[in-house]
């Protein structure tokens, strides 16, 4: 049997467990493997000959395992120190994870969580095994019901196959919907902070080069979380079952689509009441936020809020102000870097602004995408009552709008935000949720297919965490574009779109996770969805489409 490893060759004369190759050839904090492209855990077995790569810290996909492992061994902590208590785990601001219990007798405070680290770290060191076993679904539903987890029992009557695989390790029991390290002792560094309601649990991230981020504690976010806290409690829950509840049919669908939709309503009212009351200084309303957060619905929205208020807000692109890729700064391959803030027309664009604020008429630009260049575009003045919406990446950005004062600047931050389960111990992705977004977007405007979108998913997650993330703490308003009845919309936009993925493509890891949660959700029509919702911006049927 022949293994190519780092572009040597190795011959093994019967099968060999991944983690011993590693070890046997020293490969550096190994946490997965890549089989012939497949994602391996690392107690994988290969049976026959393959090229095989050790994936570490600096991998996305490896730091998902390394994430699900220390959520894993967290709840088996709690579980041992507390055995009647409920923890649900949620992806939270400062790219963490906060675990919050839903049934403890106790008040959290920093003894009781310098005891559940004591645990968790006792765990890690004893260097339990953890080990995947297969079950029938039959004997899953009396396991769980057995350890009062109804609502992993409530998933599984949504599950196409009739076996479920588990993790045991020490006795423990449990199920993290994703690939596990081989044993404890893998885990190294995790941190716990008191964050009411619950702790805040990070992880080393990819992005991070391994390494663990700081916490910044966003008070916007705060309350943003606030808010999604107290609408999974109007909602009655937040995992996959109860969604499929609203789903079950026609009238509770549209019902479900509704509240989703007037929440948003909320958020805009709530946004026009804070805008008005401040318009004798507001002059630029600034929209920045990730790829696919639902930027542009969003402005069209707001601008129509402040119309019904007597404002007449105008809309300038910031891509308007692009030099084009012959002038664009240049990443290290030496090709057009076109998400830099220096791909921009900066000094231009402060002066247009400035002037337009001073009463002054201005000839703005209009960047022609066929033909790469900048073209003359139209010449308009504003009066008092006009405030100028911008939108992009760089809308939050000061380099933008230097020349005016940060009074007069109101900046809105836009990012889908969810609680959004499988059941309590497996949030979902906000990011995959994004991506979601974008392939069923690319596929119905650009014809791009889903390994398209997903090959410049890294370049668009780059720009990300170099433009957006770090102004995010300029924005006065944090707005939360997700709409908890999205993926039962998305899914059958997707699901032909992930499935055609070969499994020798590099994407068909990514494919697979998403499929994983998106097959347990019932589809709700299309129809349901109003013309003006921020889903239509990647569906199709937008109002505000041309």
């Amino acid at each position: 049997m022949k293994f190519i490893i780092n572009e040597k060759e190795y011959e093994y004369k019967q099968p060999k467990v991944l983690k011993q190759i590693a070890k046997e050839l020293k490969i550096e904090s190994p946490l997965a493997a890549l089989v012939n492209k497949r994602l391996r855990e690392l107690n994988y077995i290969p049976q026959v000959d393959a090229e095989i790569e050790f994936l570490s810290y600096t991998n996305a996909d490896a730091i998902k395992i390394y994430e699900s492992t220390l959520r894993y061994v967290i709840a088996m902590a709690v579980h041992r120190l507390y055995p009647s208590a409920k923890i649900r785990f949620n992806y939270s601001v400062s790219r963490s994870i906060l675990a919050v219990f839903d049934d403890f007798d106790h008040v959290l405070n920093q003894s009781i969580l310098n005891e559940i680290e004591a645990e968790v770290k006792k765990i890690i060191s004893s260097n339990f095994l953890i080990e995947r076993k297969r079950i029938s679904i039959d004997e899953a539903i009396n396991l769980y019901h057995k350890l009062k987890m109804p609502d992993k029992e409530e998933v599984l009557k949504y599950r196409d196959e009739n076996y479920v695989n588990l993790y045991e390790c020490n006795m423990y029991l449990n199920y993290m919907f994703g690939y596990m390290l081989p044993s404890t002792g893998y885990l190294k560094e995790f941190n716990l902070i008191l964050y009411h309601p619950g702790f805040m649990i990070q992880y080393p991230r990819a992005e991070m080069d391994g390494k663990i981020p700081e916490f910044k504690d966003e008070p916007n976010f705060g309350k943003a979380l606030k808010e999604i806290t107290k609408w999974g409690r109007i909602i009655q829950g937040n995992t996959i079952p109860k969604m499929n509840e609203y789903a079950k049919d026609y009238t509770t669908s549209v019902e479900f689509v509704n509240m989703c939709e007037t929440k948003h309503n909320h958020q805009l009212n709530e946004l026009g009441d804070l805008i008005e009351s401040n318009m004798d200084t507001i002059r630029l309303i600034g929209i920045a936020g990730p790829s696919s957060s639902g930027k542009t619905t969003f402005s069209n929205r707001l601008r129509i809020e402040l119309m019904t208020r007597g404002l007449r807000p105008v809309m300038i692109s910031i891509d308007d102000y692009y030099f084009g890729k012959a002038l664009a700064p240049k990443n290290p391959d030496g090709t057009p870097d076109l998400e830099h803030v220096d791909a921009l027309d900066v000094k231009q664009f402060n002066e247009d602004m400035l002037q337009l604020i001073q009463g002054e008429a201005v000839t703005l630009p209009h960047f022609n995408f066929t033909t790469g260049k900048r073209e003359k575009g139209k010449t308009i003045k504003i009066s008092q009552n006009s405030p100028i919406i911008i939108e992009g990446i760089h809308a939050l950005n000061e380099k933008m709008t230097k020349s005016i004062p940060k009074y007069q600047k109101f900046n809105i931050y836009i990012a889908p935000t969810t609680q959004l389960h499988i059941d309590n111990h497996n949030p979902i992705s906000i990011t995959e949720i994004r991506l979601l977004r974008r392939i069923v977007r690319d596929q119905k405007y650009r014809n791009s297919s889903a390994v398209d979108t997903m090959d410049m998913w890294p370049s668009v997650r780059r720009g990300e965490f170099r433009w957006i993330y770090p102004t995010q703490r300029e924005a006065n308003y944090v707005f939360n574009s997700e709409l908890t009845y999205e993926l039962a919309v998305l899914k059958k936009h997707a699901v032909a779109q992930l499935r055609a993925i070969p499994k020798e493509n590099r994407h068909f890891i990514t494919a697979n996770r998403i499929l994983k949660f998106l097959k347990y959700f019932k589809d709700i029509d299309d129809d349901i969805v109003p013309c003006n919702s921020l889903l239509r911006e990647f569906i199709g049927g937008s109002s505000f489409s041309h």
